[in-house]
């Protein structure tokens, strides 16, 4: 596991493109994050989970379905007793095992998963399995074709939040129309640092269109008008679990080019109560 050094790439770039005071305030903003990567076997750092592959599951637990659909696909699973956790702020468990499924392969995709569609929330699970509980590995049902097994290591790496997000209002505002981060080279370079495969654990989602939070908040909220003065307020109450991106390497292709996206409450997280997770997925 390697670990990102104080004055990482995100602090070169603040200081490079935004005045010393607002500089300093929106590196205030970042969040650690662990980036999930193939395993190159290099030996750069353990394995601590896969992309793909069959899942573990405890010996009395059925394959995850939703109903009147069918059998969910499995997306990954994390050791948490291997992550490097305690470099994040969310309170991930320190042993066990997280498992992520989602319905990307029913009804020819035609079943969305949406924040903002009660009814589809099925679609899409986390499950914790404590360590010390009796597993096996599962076939997959008729009709799911696992995914290609990817192993994966983690390292510690900052994450900026979406110019757009809450957060950044919060801290900012107003922010008239020439405020230093609406300057193009600024949103050029955060461009550029975020490009590649990005799986991620904690810290702040990488969006492919607008904020993820807002879209979890609308949803939770029952879906009130997008200008309704609630839906920031709610956002900020939700943080990321886990970022899967689209992944040549495990057959994973979300839409077009798009991610996957679990947020959770940090209470819940606390608890361990993953089964109120909320999902989101966005793409090109």
């Amino acid at each position: 596991m390697t670990q990102s050094t104080p004055d990482d790439a995100l602090h070169a770039l603040a200081h490079k493109h935004l005045p010393e005071e607002v500089a300093e305030r929106w590196i205030g903003l970042l969040r650690p994050s662990l980036r999930l990567g193939k395993d190159t076997g290099t030996g750069v750092g353990p394995v601590v989970g896969r992309l793909g592959g069959l899942p573990e599951l405890p010996k009395d637990e059925e394959w995850p379905v939703w109903q009147g659909h069918g059998p969910l696909s499995f997306i990954a699973s994390l050791d948490c007793a291997r992550l490097p956790s305690a470099a994040l702020d969310i309170a991930l468990p320190a042993e066990g095992t997280l498992l992520f499924f989602f319905d990307g392969q029913l009804d020819d995709g035609l079943a969305a998963v949406a924040p903002h569609e009660p009814d589809s929330w099925a679609g899409a699970r986390v499950r914790y399995v404590p360590a010390g509980i009796s597993v096996a590995e599962r076939a997959a049902p008729e009709g799911v074709r696992p995914y290609p097994e990817v192993p994966l290591t983690a390292r510690v790496e900052a994450t900026a939040p979406y110019l757009w997000h809450p957060v950044v209002y919060r801290e900012f505002a107003p922010m008239p129309d020439d405020h230093p981060l609406w300057h193009e080279d600024f949103q050029e370079a955060l461009w550029d640092h975020t490009e590649g495969t990005e799986h991620r654990i904690g810290g702040h989602a990488t969006p492919v269109q607008d904020e993820v939070e807002t879209e979890v908040a609308r949803g939770v909220l029952g879906s009130p008008p997008w200008d309704d003065p609630r839906l920031k307020e709610e956002a900020l109450r939700w943080v990321l679990l886990a970022q899967f991106d689209t992944d040549d390497d495990a057959d994973m292709m979300w839409g077009d080019a798009g991610a996957l996206y679990w947020l959770i409450r940090p209470a819940d997280l606390a608890q361990r109560r993953f089964d109120r997770a909320m999902f989101t997925w966005q793409c090109g």
